[in-house]
């Protein structure tokens, strides 16, 4: 899965999210209201933030509030960005609690009217990955997406959790994986994996690199039989989404080793 193919994900999962939208008149307010059960991102944060158009929201407009969540004004900007560009946009989405887009330009634009000068998009994800992302934590932003544990909510009649799912779309309903379902998702972990290996920088590469293994990840790590049947285009987003932390503990195992062999 590419950083491209990423994002469009992302944008189909929050027309999804629309998608599950229900209406009824509110004799006080004199107007409809809109209700939402999503499973990606809290759509009604979204409507106020970005003045969404609740009866006539589609793909187009879906991928537009992405590309804005990325630091674009358009998805068009987007799709032309460069390599350097298009993984920024992927660290500003991947961190929106962390860092604000407002915040990151008007960091830039000072930089750039202090020093006179005009940061290109390598420099810019150099200070990014270097300067803005290590500063100290002082104010946590709202997080639009729903985390995988809050995906999950609790059965009253089984009293056990189980994932949210959509009633359209293909479903994986038994493990292991189908073939092609197998090949893909372990794609998506080494993409993935390759992402969040660069951004922590961990302090021995080859041994971590060494700990890698795309299969074992996605045949034992990701997914359990609890969790099933749950929509795959879901599941497929998860694999990015819980490889942040195991990435961070393959990190520590290698420094652990490399401690036991010094």
């Amino acid at each position: 899965m590419t950083p491209i193919e990423y994002l469009k994900l992302q944008a189909k999962n929050l027309h999804k999210d629309f998608k599950t939208q229900t209406s009824s008149f509110d004799p006080k307010l004199g107007r409809k209201v809109y209700n939402y059960e999503p499973k990606y991102f809290w759509f009604d944060m979204l409507v106020d933030d970005f003045k969404i158009d609740e009866e006539h929201f589609k793909l187009g407009n879906a991928q537009h509030i992405i590309s804005k969540l990325c630091g674009f004004t358009k998805w068009i900007e987007l799709l032309k960005a460069s390599p350097a560009r298009t993984e920024l946009a992927i660290l500003l989405f991947d961190n929106m609690d962390r860092v604000e887009v407002r915040d990151w330009e008007g960091y830039i634009f000072g930089v750039e009217n202090e020093n006179k000068v005009t940061i290109d998009d390598d420099f810019r994800l150099q200070i990014f990955k270097e300067v803005f992302l290590e500063r100290e934590q002082e104010v946590y932003y709202d997080d639009y997406r729903i985390s995988p544990e809050e995906r999950f909510v609790a059965d009253e009649d089984e009293q056990q959790a189980r994932p949210v799912i959509s009633s359209t779309g293909p479903k994986i309903s038994s493990l292991p994986l189908e073939k092609e379902d197998r090949e893909e998702f372990i794609k998506a972990a080494n993409w993935s994996f390759e992402r969040i290996f660069n951004r922590i920088e961990p302090d021995h590469p080859k041994e971590t690199r060494k700990l890698w293994d795309a299969e074992r990840y996605i045949d034992e790590e990701l997914l359990k039989p609890e969790m099933l049947p749950i929509d795959r285009d879901y599941a497929l987003s998860l694999v990015d989404a819980f490889l942040v932390g195991y990435v961070i503990q393959l990190a520590a195992q290698a420094d652990d080793e490399a401690k036991n062999t010094d």
